[in-house]
C-alpha cells in the first residue's frame, strides 16, 4: 500500500474533547483508540499516528510504574487522562496519557504524529533561528538552515514532545478539564488500517505487540527493537 499524503488541518480541530471515561480503561485498549485523535496544547496540534501501550505495576517489565510508586511516575498513578512528561537520554523529553483508575500506574505513549496546526511554532522549537550545529571534531560547523520536512516534524516520540512544548513543567497536565491541553475526538482512521506490533527500543518485553500505528501514514516512525549499549572500554 502507498503512503499516505499529509492532510494539512482537517475539521477534527473543531471536535469535543475526550472525557476522563475514555482513558479509564486498560493502556492496551485505549491506544489503539487513540489513532486519529488530536492533541492540541497551545497553538499546534498533532494528530496522533503512532501509541505504545504500557501495563500496570509488575506486569510489564518495560512499563517506568513496574516496580511501584516513586516520586518520578506519580502521575501515572494519579487519575486518567493526566499527561506523564519524561525525560529520557539525558536529552529529550517524552510524553504519555495515563490510563485505568487513580492508584493502577499505567499509560500510553505518544511515538508519532502529524502537526496539523501550528507547524512553524513546531519547526521553531526544533531548530530555534540561529542554532548551531555539530560537525567536524565535535567542533560547530554552522548554522541549520535545511527546512524540517512536514512529516518529520513529530515523528518519534521525543520529536512530538518537542512540537507540542512539552516538558518538565507540563508533567500532570490534566487533558480532560478544559485546560491549556486537550484531547479532541479527530476523525479515526479505518480499523482495517490501524496494526499492532512489538514494541520498539526496549530491552525487555518488546514482544508484547503494544505498539499501534495506522497502515501507510508517512509520520510513523521506523521500527528500531533495542540494541544493548556497548561498554567502552577504559584505557590503558
Amino acid at each position: 500500500m502507498g503512503e499516505r499524503q499529509l492532510t494539512g488541518p482537517p475539521s477534527s480541530l473543531s471536535g469535543t474533547a475526550l472525557d476522563r471515561d475514555f482513558f479509564d480503561r486498560p493502556s492496551e485498549q485505549v491506544a489503539p483508540d487513540l489513532l486519529g485523535r488530536v492533541i492540541v496544547h497551545g497553538p499546534v496540534a498533532v494528530r496522533l499516528t503512532e501509541v505504545e501501550a504500557y501495563g500496570e505495576p509488575g506486569q510489564d517489565p518495560p512499563a517506568h510504574t513496574y516496580r511501584g510508586l516513586t516520586p518520578r511516575n506519580a502521575v501515572m498513578f494519579g487519575p486518567p487522562g493526566h499527561v506523564y512528561v519524561y525525560f529520557t537520554y539525558g536529552m529529550h523529553f517524552c510524553a504519555n496519557l495515563v490510563c485505568r483508575p487513580e492508584g493502577v500506574g499505567s499509560a500510553v505513549l505518544m511515538r508519532a504524529g502529524e502537526v496539523i496546526a501550528g507547524a512553524e511554532v513546531a519547526r521553531a522549537r526544533r531548530f530555534p533561528p540561529g542554532t548551531a550545529v555539530a560537525g567536524g571534531s565535535g567542533g560547530v560547523s554552522g548554522v541549520r538552515t535545511k527546512r524540517i520536512s512536514d512529516r518529520d516534524l513529530a515523528r518519534g516520540p521525543a520529536r512530538l514532545a518537542v512540537a507540542l512544548g512539552l516538558e518538565r513543567e507540563h508533567n500532570g497536565l490534566d487533558c480532560c478539564a478544559g485546560g491549556p491541553m486537550r484531547v479532541l475526538a479527530g476523525e479515526p482512521p479505518d480499523p482495517g488500517l490501524i496494526l499492532a506490533g512489538p514494541r520498539t527500543g526496549v530491552s525487555t518485553g518488546a514482544e508484547t505487540p503494544w505498539r499501534f500505528w495506522i497502515e501507510g501514514d508517512p509520520t510513523v516512525s521506523p521500527y528500531r527493537p533495542h540494541a544493548p549499549r556497548r561498554r567502552t572500554r577504559p584505557p590503558g
